[in-house]
């Protein structure tokens, strides 16, 4: 006889597999719900720390710390470690939500503020759940599986049209050519869609289109968070 529910196909080791997930939702939520304003930068951990995108992601996020917003980024090494640092270095909150992998995610030394996931799926939430703006540096899979992640949320109406702001021209070009000539032309989304995100290059230009897009309604409020989380980290 077929079962007629999909719980009764749990296993006993799967059944408690969901209190680790309810776990990591609890502790990201406990630890993150008063984080304020903050940006989420992500980019890719192979970058090397001598390279300009990586001095980019750490002016980018001082300057984001200076303008009263906090740094998140994926907790690892390369651009997540630039913007960390840069968020550190300013005297500002810096969250780094690390994933445990088997190669290559090792926490860096700049997040005060460290969380540690064993699932991406609650990880990326963090992400979503707690940024009003997504910086995206050139980056590997990881990253273009963060960027669309974030575009398809805001395109379903899932969460609010945060910035959504890729840097490098050179660098992203390429895939919105593409997405303009193979997704749009061929009807898969809408022409406004593309509207969804944009290519920045300047970090002062970047700083000042998210400061124009997001409303901090109550400073008073922030700086006291601010100053809450920095006594945390």
């Amino acid at each position: 006889m077929e079962k007629q529910f999909l719980i009764d196909d749990l296993k006993l080791g799967e059944s408690w597999r969901l209190f680790r997930i309810m776990g990591e939702f609890v502790d990201g939520v406990e630890n993150l719900h008063d984080l304020g304003p903050a940006v989420t930068i992500f980019g890719s951990a192979r970058t090397a720390s001598e390279d300009s995108i990586c001095k980019k992601a750490e002016k980018i996020a001082s300057l984001f710390v200076k303008n009263h917003f906090g740094v998140v980024t994926g907790g690892g090494g390369g651009v997540m470690e630039a913007a960390n640092k840069g968020a550190s270095e300013a005297g500002g909150v810096s969250v780094g939500l690390n994933i445990k992998l088997p190669f290559e995610q090792i926490p860096n030394p700049y997040a005060g503020i460290r969380l540690e996931f064993k699932y991406f799926f609650i990880r990326k939430l963090m992400f979503m759940k707690y940024s009003t703006a997504y910086i995206v540096m050139p980056g590997g899979f990881g990253t273009l599986d963060e960027l669309f992640e974030v575009i398809t949320l805001i395109q379903t109406r899932r969460i609010r049209k945060f910035p959504v702001i890729l840097v490098g021209t050179t660098y992203w070009e390429g895939l919105v050519k593409w997405i303009k000539s193979q997704i749009l032309e061929k009807q898969r989304i809408l022409a406004e869609d593309l509207n969804l995100f944009q290519i920045l290059d300047d970090p002062e230009e970047i700083v000042k289109t998210v400061k124009e897009k997001v409303i901090i309604e109550d400073f008073d409020s922030f700086s006291r968070s601010i100053k809450k989380m920095k006594s945390r980290s």
